[in-house]
């Protein structure tokens, strides 16, 4: 007996007209819990965090705004957990199971209801089981049902979203569920919630492109502000974040009150380099949802991708505020502070992080690179390892700390083996094996055949111990706060430079350090180096701001690439740089954009004038329409060659040998269409194009010590000006050379300002926002490596540096500094001075300032 007649009276007289099934279906009601099936629930949050950082828990969120479910049913008032007042619970279910189902009947406020009162009534009754969490004896009481009536819509509609709860883990599940709502839609197509229940199966499944495909359709049915957030939901997931921004922005007009829709919008240009737009809209989430944690979050996290630490400390602050426990605000506090140089503070975060989520690996791997930056060499090595033994599962792809991990443990094993060693009896790149650093460069995974690790920690070995500042005696306080001052006038005014104190420091003891070897060779005094004493070299002179910068940030392998296996460095060793990748824009280069255009063009040019002089005119004509990158795509079809994308290569002129060039670096463009672009600069370093450079950079350095060695007898104007333009020539071929791995920009301008010293000159002038490379009217930053790269040659390097650096004579308080290099002779001494706190420094009176 299949049909289910409703008494009109109350009591438990109604459970006589129940089914047996549905009878012991309620005597389990008591052990379930219900659940809302809300648009997107099916995402993996954690995935989706792991990939778009500020992004995180897009899912959860967004359905509480936008719930997609028309299947709304009562809780049960019952506390599920053996209490007294459940004594009752199976006639109490009963009565509000049959309750909420004749309610149902009545009002057809369930998917596709017939126009038979009674199989209405059976109907309700499956779909309370399935809004009770009952889904096995939902999807039975729905067969039954079609066994007699095949075509009844209802019902396959509503056994295929019990197989999707039942849970899309489960492939069969997701598979019958995908079946019966196909078969819905082509029942009744004119439905877009049917639609928008397959698309939320389907996209948990990685099936993206048929679900953008129904909400598409679903939308052109009926759009809806919830359609428009729930498919820019899945573009972004796609990481095409134009068009989501186009659909949050929709369902922004269709609905103005969504502060997450608001989020996501800003995160759609946060992704996209846009910063400042991604801000506007943050806050704008924020005048809707004052206590929106994760909108202070992203507005943290934003700021300090444009390097303002004091507006992203308050916003990460303010979310913090109103959950101490924010795990995800805790960690990217943390790793800011890190990279603020604020490491004690950062350790803070990442330990209360690892509390609250003893398996982030993310805070465990930070945790163990604080520690190990600060010296406490156990600590660090000890979370090392508890990353290390999270071995990815199979098929699972491995985390970029894992991947990092094993690299951190080696190197602090060699660092803390080196702790006392006189930092002039052995070299680090000679030290470490070959194919460590060359994996470890390009940030491989860890598989080194016959790899032999560094010797565990010596109990001998202390840990570094915290150093007070006035523990120092006064010409070494005095020492270590110049060098802070000259370090932070290298900070990059622009965006994506966030200022890092314990970088300046060091690179502000690397350039005093620079200075007084620089001084002591000028006057024939030999050095230190390798365990051997001799005339310093070029190489030497960055060896040391070398040194500084390794220690400051023991994360980055800055290595020199010519010391690589000989097999890297013939196949070349490439340093690349994303200017767009996709659709994601590098602020930081933002403004060499123009420059670069105007030169790929000039190229562009050239080369058809030499190749395809008959259409020279008509590419010229399509060139002046060229505004930013994209516009040169349509120029490829003008060469069948250069179809799918071109290369221009930069060429450096030699001194040396007039009238010769130097490969410089490599501009990139490839791509059918705004959105699928890539746009990208890299150097490759070759053992050829290194012996070049070399041979230009000798023939400077002899240059330079010979007239360095004249200009301490006579300090006559022009033997000053004539060092000062060797210096800045000979770092603009270090940095069109781009030796080492990482570091090369900060290094090498440390060697500017330590070698100017030494010839009598200081920097008084900071790196500007508005520099005289490009002839713009708009205020815009200026990279110093960059304005090497993209000079034409070293004479106009040399001239657009002097033009911000405003270049002094030097104050007579330096030659009282005591030497860097006996005060701080080993990598202890180093970390220590490192370590110390430097709010002292502000409220002295620098004697150089």
């Amino acid at each position: 007996m299949r049909a289910v007649k409703m008494a009109p009276a109350g009591g438990l007289a109604r459970v006589a007209w129940v089914p047996l099934a549905v009878l012991a279906v309620l005597a389990r009601a008591a052990l379930a819990l219900t659940e809302r099936y809300p648009a997107l629930s099916l995402l993996q949050q954690e995935r989706h965090r792991q990939r778009h950082g500020p992004a995180g828990q897009w899912a959860e969120q967004y359905s509480a705004e936008c719930d997609s479910s028309f299947l709304h049913f009562h809780e049960s008032d019952c506390d599920i957990g053996g209490s007294s007042s459940c004594e009752s619970m199976l006639s109490l279910n009963t009565e509000k199971i049959l309750s909420q189902a004749k309610l149902l009947a009545e009002q057809k406020r369930f998917p596709f209801p017939t126009d038979n009162d009674n199989t209405n009534e059976e109907l309700a009754i499956a779909y309370v089981l399935f809004g009770n969490g009952l889904y096995d004896e939902a999807i039975r009481h729905f067969s039954t049902m079609l066994q007699e009536e095949p075509d009844l819509v209802s019902a396959i509609y509503g056994r295929g979203i019990a197989y999707g709860k039942k849970g899309l883990h489960d492939m069969k599940n997701a598979e019958l569920a995908l079946f019966e709502l196909s078969r819905v839609i082509s029942l009744e197509p004119d439905h877009p919630e049917v639609l928008e229940q397959r698309a939320e199966i389907l996209s948990p499944l990685g099936r993206i492109s048929e679900a953008l495909s129904d909400l598409t359709k679903a939308i052109q049915l009926q759009p809806s502000a919830r359609l428009y957030g729930h498919r820019a939901a899945l573009y972004f997931i796609s990481e095409d974040y134009a068009t989501a921004h186009e659909d949050f922005q929709r369902s922004l007009e269709l609905n103005k009150n969504q502060p997450i829709a608001m989020l996501y919008k800003g995160l759609t240009f946060f992704h996209r380099g846009l910063l400042k737009e991604a801000i506007e809209s943050f806050k704008e989430a924020l005048k809707q949802k004052a206590d929106f944690i994760d909108a202070y979050k992203s507005l943290g996290q934003a700021y300090r991708e444009l390097g303002n630490f004091d507006a992203a400390t308050e916003n990460f602050q303010k979310a913090l505020l109103l959950d101490q426990n924010h795990v995800q605000t805790l960690q990217l506090k943390g790793m800011m502070l890190y990279h603020h140089g604020s490491l004690d503070e950062a350790l803070k975060n990442f330990k209360r992080c690892l509390q609250l989520e003893p398996y982030n690996e993310v805070c465990q791997y930070m945790k163990g690179l604080s520690h190990v930056a600060m010296g406490q060499f156990y600590e660090g090595i000890k979370a090392q390892t508890k990353v290390m033994l999270n071995d990815p599962l199979p098929g699972q792809k491995a985390s970029p700390e894992y991947l990092k991990v094993k690299y951190l443990r080696e190197y602090s094993r060699y660092l803390h083996a080196h702790l006392d060693t006189p930092l002039t009896e052995y070299n680090t790149d000679i030290d470490l094996p070959g194919n460590f650093k060359d994996h470890w460069a390009k940030n491989l995974p860890f598989l080194i055949e016959n790899y032999e690790e560094q010797p565990g920690l010596q109990p001998h070995i202390k840990d570094v111990l915290f150093q007070n500042f006035e523990s120092y005696k006064p010409d070494v306080q005095e020492l270590i706060c110049v060098a802070d001052h000259l370090g932070s006038m290298m900070q990059y005014e622009t965006p994506g430079f966030l200022p890092n104190k314990r970088i300046h420091r060091a690179m502000g003891l690397a350039t005093l350090e620079v200075m007084q070897a620089v001084q002591r060779t000028w006057a024939n005094s030999k050095v230190r180096m390798n365990g051997k004493t001799r005339l310093m070299q070029w190489r030497d002179m960055f060896d040391i701001a070398v040194k500084w910068r390794r220690i400051a940030d023991p994360d980055q392998p800055v290595l020199w690439l010519d010391q690589m296996p000989a097999r890297s460095l013939s196949r070349g060793f490439n340093n690349h740089i994303n200017l767009i990748r996709g659709q994601v824009i590098n602020m930081r280069y933002l403004e060499y954009f123009e420059k670069i255009l105007h030169f790929i063009k000039d190229r562009i040019l050239v080369y058809h004038g030499a190749n395809n002089p008959k259409g020279l005119l008509e590419v010229r004509e399509a060139l002046e329409k060229v505004h930013k990158v994209e516009d040169l795509l349509p120029i490829m079809k003008f060469n069948s060659k250069t179809r799918d994308g071109f290369t221009v290569n930069t060429k450096v002129p030699s001194l040396k040998d007039q009238g010769k060039e130097y490969d410089g670096f490599t501009i990139t463009i490839t791509g059918d269409k705004v959105g699928n672009i890539l746009f990208s600069v890299e150097t490759q370093t070759t053992e050829e194009r290194t012996q070049l450079y070399h041979a230009e950079i000798d023939a400077l350095y002899k240059d330079l010590t010979a007239k360095g060695k004249i200009l301490i007898l006579s300090a006559e104007l022009g033997e000053v000006d004539a060092v000062c333009n060797l210096i800045l020539s000979l770092v603009y071929y270090f940095y069109n050379l781009m030796p080492l791995s990482r570091g090369s920009s900060v290094i090498a301008y440390s060697v500017i300002m330590g070698a100017l010293m030494a010839s009598g000159k200081e920097i008084s002038g900071k790196i500007p926002k508005g520099k005289a490379s490009i002839k713009i009217s708009k205020c815009i930053s200026s990279l110093v490596d960059f304005e090497a790269m993209t000079a034409p040659g070293s004479e106009a390097f040399s001239k657009i540096a002097k033009s911000w650096m405003n270049l002094k004579s030097i104050s007579p308080s330096y030659k009282s500094l005591p030497s860097v290099s006996e005060t701080f002779p080993t990598l202890r001494t180093m970390i220590e001075v490192l370590n110390t706190d430097s709010s002292h420094c502000l409220k002295k009176t620098i004697v150089v300032v």
